[in-house]
């Protein structure tokens, strides 16, 4: 099913996708999704902030980050990493202290010469989880967001 964003699509009651063509090679991709120094400036919607505490991208390894919400509110996130094949593939159980696997995530950085296709494929437990996401949290815009954030800052670079 069709969604108003462009590029990305529910394709299922419990999964969506997106796919964008970034202006940057993999190997720059990869290092701005991996690296704190460069995801903390990058990650998340419109108006978000981070602080990373632990960046350990391997398998068995953790993400633990706190977004700071344009609100004022923070909101930490947990990502455990299941695999990882640099430069082209992520996958990983995306959630918080309390839910950790809330969501599985593969996220795969394509070479297209100077150039990387990005495809970003999220599943939800429950298809009334992945619904309250888009409902209450406007998940799709956020992603949006977040996917225009990083090409924003890869050209930048």
């Amino acid at each position: 099913m069709k969604t108003k964003y462009e590029g990305i699509e529910i394709i299922n009651e419990k999964e969506f996708f997106a796919t964008r063509i970034l202006n940057a090679p993999r190997e720059i991709v990869w290092k701005v999704w991996t690296e704190p120094e460069h995801i903390a400036k990058w990650w998340g919607p419109s108006g978000f902030t981070n602080t990373v505490e632990i960046m350990d991208v391997k398998p068995g390894g953790k993400w633990k980050f706190n977004m700071h919400g344009p609100d004022g509110v923070d909101y930490p996130n947990i990502i455990n990493y299941i695999e990882v094949k640099k430069p082209e593939l992520l996958v990983y159980n995306h959630g918080d202290e309390e839910n950790p696997a809330f969501f599985h995530v593969t996220v795969r950085f394509e070479d297209l010469e100077n150039k990387t296709k990005l495809v970003w494929n999220s599943v939800f437990n429950s298809a009334e989880q992945l619904k309250k996401v888009i409902d209450e949290h406007n998940a799709l815009e956020g992603l949006k967001q977040n996917i225009d954030k990083l090409e924003k800052y890869l050209e930048n670079l």
